[in-house]
């Protein structure tokens, strides 16, 4: 599988708003996949840049889902990313939550949903995390297999 730098084909591919299948393990070592949203965001400039050539993968979860804890047992995350019209073409990336932090205000979780859908997420009873991803690896397949 390349490694980064990412294609400029890949890197749009990947900030575009498209449906995405997020995979983590279990602590008993089963891996779970679960329909997600996320971003790419570019890395602060107060961070070091990561390997993922300056980017990173945003997802958003509710505090009291199970595959938040199966990140605290076990950073590493397989993403697919599914182009919306396309599904045959997708990109799957591999790599390693490198932060969990409260999403206080729920400003991360407004952020993915208005890409996503235009407006801030409705659901606001509920207290979420944001995790944050190195990419380490990435994959593309169909029309996006020869950004390879």
């Amino acid at each position: 599988m390349p490694h980064s730098p990412m294609p400029t084909a890949i890197r749009e591919f990947l900030t575009l708003p498209n449906p995405a299948v997020m995979a983590t393990v279990r602590k008993d070592g089963q891996p779970v996949t679960v329909a997600t949203w996320y971003m790419l965001v570019e890395a602060s400039r107060t961070r070091p840049p990561s390997d993922s050539d300056g980017a990173e993968l945003l997802l958003n979860l509710d505090a009291g889902r199970a595959r938040l804890a199966h990140l605290r047992t076990e950073p590493r995350i397989s993403l697919t990313v599914l182009a919306g019209d396309d599904w045959y073409s997708h990109v799957s990336v591999q790599g390693q939550v490198t932060r969990l932090v409260d999403d206080e205000g729920l400003a991360d979780i407004d952020r993915i949903s208005t890409h996503y859908t235009g407006h801030a997420y409705r659901v606001r009873d509920r207290p979420r995390v944001s995790a944050w991803c190195t990419v380490e690896s990435w994959h593309g397949w169909g029309s996006l297999k020869t950004a390879d």
